[in-house]
């Protein structure tokens, strides 16, 4: 019987390479990590974590697209002149939605 059986699985390059940079700083393999994953799930009996969509509220929903939007260059990000300036600003919104 030998000793290991190979799993392939194809990510995309840059996924990998920030994997196992991850898994680098706990002194481990990717491979390593694979195993471990692996032995959980037979111990849990199937994943060992719930799988679900996260759930925002409308709120963050609102910020995260308006974040994708100015990432995209679809609007204007705001600028300031100083610190004080957006401190003042960023408090002048929570007042707004209090």
């Amino acid at each position: 019987m030998s000793k290991s059986a190979n799993i392939n699985v194809r990510v995309d390059p840059k996924f990998k390479t920030e994997v196992e940079s991850l898994y680098s700083k706990f002194g481990m393999s990717v491979t390593d990590a694979i195993n471990i994953f692996l032995h959980v799930s037979l111990m849990e009996g199937g994943l060992p974590f719930e799988v679900r969509q996260p759930r925002y509220n409308a709120e963050t929903e609102a910020a995260m697209e308006e974040a994708r939007s100015i990432s995209a260059g679809k609007i204007p990000a705001k600028k300031y002149s100083s610190a004080e300036e957006m401190i003042h600003d960023v408090l002048g919104e929570d007042k707004d939605h209090a």
